[in-house]
């Protein structure tokens, strides 16, 4: 369990140091809100488009429901880190692994618009503080809410916890299932995707990363 809270000038730097500018755009941070109206009028003409009648019974809501739709979607562009991590960071004198499973995710694939979700598996090794566990779900859903390409996202995930922390490693792996894939294209409907970024030990040492992989495999035979 952890010891105690860092003291408040720890805290107050990390604070400070989430909120910089050149953290914001290292992260894709800080967007403005997002323009409804113009979401709007852009589904409008998509529906005309594609040859529907926007004004029928059936889609006279459906630009402004897209845009409220999209505005919670990709809400991750929006995020403040230092509100998310809301000072849930702890002193430890422990240095065993710390393993997250089976995070559920919903994302939107940058290509073509549509859903992609699955489970994200996070591993780190403290090296002194320690994160609040229902912090590694909030960050998974701050990278997973926008536009994304699953690849990008794992190393996102791995490079927040990274930086907040300074652990000795952190592993992040994903596994998801495209609907590019599903509906559209090749049509694979049992086909899904794994990715995996490592960092620190888990990068460097076999041993630690093959442990990690030991917990996703005991995850799998359950």
């Amino acid at each position: 369990m952890p010891n105690s809270y860092p003291n408040h000038d720890d805290l107050a730097l990390l604070d400070e140091r989430l909120s910089t500018p050149q953290f914001l755009e290292s992260f894709e941070l800080g967007y403005p809100p997002i323009d409804q109206a113009r979401i709007e009028a852009a589904i409008s003409d998509v529906l005309a488009g594609i040859g529907e009648d926007a004004g029928r019974a059936g889609l006279v809501n459906t630009p402004r429901r897209v845009a409220r739709a999209y505005a919670e979607l990709l809400e991750g562009y929006r995020i403040d880190p230092a509100e998310l991590i809301n000072n849930a960071l702890f002193d430890v004198d422990y240095d065993d692994m710390v393993v997250v499973k089976d995070i559920e995710f919903a994302s939107l694939c940058e290509h073509h618009l549509l859903p992609f979700l699955g489970h994200v598996h996070v591993a780190y090794i403290p090296q002194g503080k320690v994160v609040g566990l229902s912090k590694i779900p909030r960050i998974v859903d701050m990278f997973a809410r926008r536009l994304q390409l699953q690849e990008q996202l794992t190393r996102q995930i791995a490079n927040f916890i990274d930086a907040v922390l300074h652990p000795q490693g952190v592993a992040v792996v994903i596994e998801g299932q495209h609907m590019c894939s599903l509906m559209r294209g090749v049509k694979k409907h049992d086909s899904s995707m794994t990715t995996s970024a490592m960092l620190g030990v888990f990068q460097d040492n076999a041993v630690t990363r093959q442990e990690f992989m030991q917990h996703l495999q005991r995850r799998a035979s359950a």
